[in-house]
């Protein structure tokens, strides 16, 4: 039996959960989301709570077991609470701004970098134009755009110098050495 899959997830006040075919649909505070299940796996509302089961011992019900409670409470925690994904930008001239749905970045090329926010995210930046706040509700979806943004200019292995998660810890490398 999957240990993760076997827990069961807790449902906060104001989350409404409606199970429906294969399809769950969690509402919150913050939104709403859906997610289709495979035919393995059974969801039910039991006292305030979401059981995830199996339908069938095979090897491949058994995979999803563990994956589809992860994401369910995933979506849970989204509509309740929300997520956030903070990045930063390391290097002299490389800022970000806020310009409506989109983030426009400096980033050292000739030109700005104009990356457009899917709908669900949204994004701010701090007074010195060094750090972008992401969030959403969609866990995934807030994963893969930050993904997107740091692809935009990745850290340099030398200097450091690009977008990086914050926190993140860049080996820099130590370079030639030069004559003296």
């Amino acid at each position: 039996m999957s240990r993760i899959g076997k827990k069961p997830i807790e449902l906060s006040q104001g989350v409404n959960v409606e199970v429906r075919d294969a399809v769950i649909r969690v509402k919150g505070p913050k939104g709403e989301l859906s997610y289709s299940f495979p035919e393995e796996v059974k969801i039910t509302v039991v006292d305030g709570k979401l059981l995830v089961e199996r339908g069938s011992e095979t090897q491949e019900g058994r995979a999803l077991h563990g994956l589809a409670r992860s994401l369910v409470a995933n979506m849970v925690t989204g509509v309740s609470q929300g997520y956030t994904r903070a990045l930063e930008i390391k290097g002299i001239g490389y800022r970000a701004q806020v310009r409506g749905n989109a983030l426009s970045f400096t980033l050292g090329y000739s030109h700005p970098v104009e990356f457009q926010l899917p709908q669900g995210i949204t994004a701010s930046v701090d007074e010195k134009q060094t750090a972008v706040t992401l969030s959403g509700i969609d866990k995934q979806l807030l994963g893969q755009v930050a993904a997107n943004i740091r692809k935009l200019r990745a850290p340099d292995a030398y200097k450091g110098k690009g977008i990086r998660y914050a926190g993140e810890a860049i080996k820099l490398k130590a370079g030639k050495t030069g004559k003296k």
